[in-house]
């Protein structure tokens, strides 16, 4: 069958195109399939990160405050001491 997008195939296929879609309307269009991928890679990046699990570190990011304070102790009962916390 051979390379269909070699020689004057390609010329062809090219010719055929702005036939169809005139010159004024090819930078349009390339425009709108431009944006249409970078919406489709935009959606597929939302998707993998919705995948990711919420418990997982972000790099870089602060550790939140919860996990910098440390529960206060409890001593056993009946000893007569008080629970000591730390700052």
């Amino acid at each position: 069958m051979g390379n269909l997008f070699a020689g004057p195939h390609l010329w062809i296929l090219l010719i055929v195109i702005l036939l169809l879609f005139g010159a004024a309307k090819l930078p349009a269009l390339a425009k709108s399939m431009g944006q249409s991928a970078r919406i489709f890679k935009g959606e597929i990046r939302a998707m993998k990160d919705e995948d990711t699990p919420a418990d997982a570190p972000v790099a870089g990011a602060a550790p939140s405050v919860a996990a910098e304070q440390a529960p206060p102790v409890i001593p056993p009962v009946g000893t007569g001491t008080t629970p000591e916390t730390k700052p």
